[in-house]
C-alpha cells in the first residue's frame, strides 16, 4: 500500500480548510451547497476516467495507490476530483466576496465564444484521441449551456476563479505526471513541463460542472 496519491487527494482540503476559517468568506454558510457539487461531479468525471482506463489512454501506477477502486479507477481519483473541485469552489467563493466589481462581466462572453472556438478546432485535429476528445467535447458542452440555454450567470467570476485556481492545478496535476500517478497514452504531443496540453481544458470543465451545480444548489435554496 501507498499512499502518495491519496495524501495529495487530501492535501488539496488545506485551501477550503483555511477559507473556511476566514468568516468574510461566508464560505462555512455555502459548503453544504458546495460538498453535493463535488460529490455529483466527481461521480461524472470518475465515469470518464473508468472510461480512459477501460480504451487504453491512461494507465494509474500502482506503486503510488493504496489498492482500494471505485469501479476500476483508484479511490484516489474520485477523491482527487472531489477535493480539488472543492478547492477551486472555495477560491471562487472567496473571491467573489473580496472583488465584488465584475466591471469586466461584459467580456465574459466574448472569452466563451473563444474558448467554444478553441474546443471545436481541437476536436477536429484531436478527434480519434479519447482523452483530448472528452476534454474539449465536455467543455465545448459546458460552455455552451451555460452561456446559452442556463439561466443562472457566472462566466466572469467562474474564469476569474479558474485563473486563480490554476496554481492548485499545477501542483496537483504537476506530482500526477511527474511521479507519474497516472501515464497518460493517447494525448496530443504537447505538453507543459509534464502536464498534457488536454488536461488544463479536463480540469477547466471538471470546475465548471461543479460551480454550477454550487450555484444551481444555492438558487434552489433561495427559490
Amino acid at each position: 500500500m501507498n499512499l502518495t496519491y491519496l495524501l495529495l487527494a487530501l492535501g488539496m482540503l488545506i485551501v477550503p480548510i483555511l477559507l473556511l476559517l476566514v468568516k468574510k468568506t461566508n464560505f462555512y454558510q455555502t459548503i453544504k451547497f458546495a460538498l453535493p457539487a463535488v460529490v455529483i461531479t466527481g461521480l461524472i468525471f470518475s465515469f470518464f476516467a473508468t472510461l480512459f482506463v477501460i480504451f487504453g489512454a491512461w494507465d494509474f501506477n500502482p506503486s503510488y495507490l493504496s489498492g482500494t477502486r471505485l469501479w476500476i479507477i483508484p479511490i484516489e481519483e474520485f477523491l482527487f476530483y472531489m477535493t480539488s473541485c472543492l478547492a477551486g469552489i472555495s477560491i471562487y467563493q472567496a473571491l467573489n466576496v473580496f472583488f465584488p466589481n465584475n466591471a469586466l462581466d461584459k467580456f465574459s462572453l466574448s472569452f466563451s465564444n473563444l474558448m467554444l472556438g478553441i474546443c471545436i478546432a481541437m476536436l477536429f485535429f484531436a478527434h480519434l484521441k479519447w482523452y483530448s476528445t472528452v476534454s474539449f467535447g465536455v467543455l465545448f458542452v459546458l460552455i455552451f449551456y451555460i452561456e446559452y440555454l442556463n439561466k443562472l450567470r457566472f462566466s466572469y467570476q467562474f474564469y476569474r476563479g479558474y485563473l486563480v485556481s490554476l496554481v492548485l492545478f499545477y501542483i496537483g496535476y504537476g506530482i500526477i505526471s511527474v511521479l507519474p500517478v497516472i501515464s497518460y497514452k493517447d494525448t496530443l504531443d504537447l505538453r507543459i513541463g509534464a502536464i498534457p496540453f488536454e488536461s488544463h481544458f479536463y480540469f477547466m470543465g471538471m470546475l465548471l460542472l461543479s460551480v454550477y451545480f454550487y450555484e444551481w444548489f444555492k438558487s434552489r435554496f433561495k427559490a
